[in-house]
């Protein structure tokens, strides 16, 4: 009895360290009832367990995914395009541009050796040089006829191409770096101005971005997430941008004038973009979109209000450890967002328990990221 009162005494006096947060991930269960990409990444991104050659034949097994890479034109690019997404359609890929094209195949868990992947590098590193030669803005070129507006166009691809690029695992590589480096320091100016707390102007009855407001992209944040090295070079401007990121998001919508037109810059990030769960439930593949690029970042962690709503996608997974809706009724999770596209959905049979495998797989990965103990089951 002295011998348990003082062991009791002691615990008391020193307290058992919070437990470490852990997933139970059911990677059998995928292997099961996922499609071939998802059970590979599984495997590897989220199980990190080493795959035998045979099995990593996996990622190459979608029939989406080789219906993108046979479309791909001579020049690498697909369709002569950047940005697009595919049409509503029979055939699914119609007006798909090279930029998803390439993130889509990365999230299939494609190497960037394979041959349409090293066949896009060329025209993809070709667009962040600051090059002004009108025929590179692509689908952009009819629209930038106005000096700004081209501006603005070479702007957008510069990033959305790093952020493919960075994807790839290209973060070395002294073009990309260069980039990246000149869209931290126009972020990090804007954020370390006047103008960060007070974007906006008005002209006639609207208010829009001052001419100079140089908020972050979605792309940007996208190409600093899967440049870890980078990122630890440039922990101030770092610290700065996750201040910036965890306010709240404005009302108004991002427009900015350029020449005589407002035109709407839905690509720019001016805060907090999953600032309750209304706008997780509304879609949920942005959400754990969102919610990844944060982990990636390191910034899901630090942030509560994120945190819980990722908490919340793990408490919804039942017994089984298989996420599904609070809804039993509910339909597979879609999205209508263009930054989601490449990640949703990677499963090809969206019926019965296959509906759930996407956002089963992502909340894992989520997991894995923020640096969760993975028990497998």
């Amino acid at each position: 009895m002295a011998e348990l009162t003082s062991a009791v005494h002691e615990a008391e006096v020193n307290p058992a360290e919070p437990a470490e947060p852990s997933l139970e991930f059911p990677l059998n269960w995928l292997l099961d009832h996922a499609a071939p990409p998802i059970q590979y990444r599984a495997f590897v991104d989220v199980a990190r367990l080493a795959p035998s050659p045979k099995f990593e034949t996996l990622a190459l097994a979608s029939p989406f995914a080789i219906r993108i890479a046979v479309t791909q034109s001579l020049d690498g690019t697909w369709d002569q395009r950047m940005l697009t997404l595919p049409k509503p359609g029979k055939d699914g890929l119609q007006g798909l541009g090279t930029i998803p094209a390439v993130e889509r195949l990365l999230e299939y868990g494609w190497h960037r050796d394979t041959p349409p992947l090293a066949q896009a590098r060329r025209p993809l590193f070709r667009l962040l040089s600051e090059d002004s030669d009108p025929h590179f803005l692509y689908e952009l070129k009819a629209s930038a006829r106005q000096p700004d507006m081209a501006v603005r166009g070479r702007q957008i691809l510069r990033e959305a191409s790093s952020a493919a690029l960075a994807h790839a695992g290209y973060e070395a590589d002294p073009r990309l770096r260069g980039a990246a480096r000149r869209a931290m320091e126009r972020i990090d100016a804007y954020l370390d101005s006047a103008l960060a707390e007070k974007p906006w102007v008005r002209i006639g009855n609207r208010h829009v971005l001052a001419e100079n407001a140089s908020p972050p992209s979605i792309y940007a944040l996208m190409m600093l997430a899967h440049m870890p090295i980078f990122r630890s070079e440039h922990y101030p401007e770092m610290e700065r941008l996750f201040a910036y990121l965890s306010q709240p998001k404005p009302t108004q919508e991002a427009v900015q004038m350029y020449g005589t037109e407002i035109i709407n810059q839905p690509h720019l990030v001016m805060g907090d973009l999953l600032h309750n769960k209304n706008v997780v439930d509304a879609d949920i593949p942005f959400a754990l979109t969102w919610l990844e690029i944060m982990a990636r970042l390191g910034f899901l962690k630090r942030n509560e209000t994120w945190l819980k709503m990722f908490e919340r996608f793990v408490d919804d997974c039942g017994r089984d450890r298989v996420w599904r809706p609070h809804n039993k009724s509910a339909m597979v999770p879609t999205t209508s967002n263009p930054y989601a596209w490449p990640r949703f959905p990677l499963e090809t049979n969206l019926e019965g328990d296959g509906r759930w495998t996407d956002v089963t797989f992502r909340i894992g990965l989520i997991a894995r990221l923020l640096g969760w103990q993975i028990n497998l089951v």
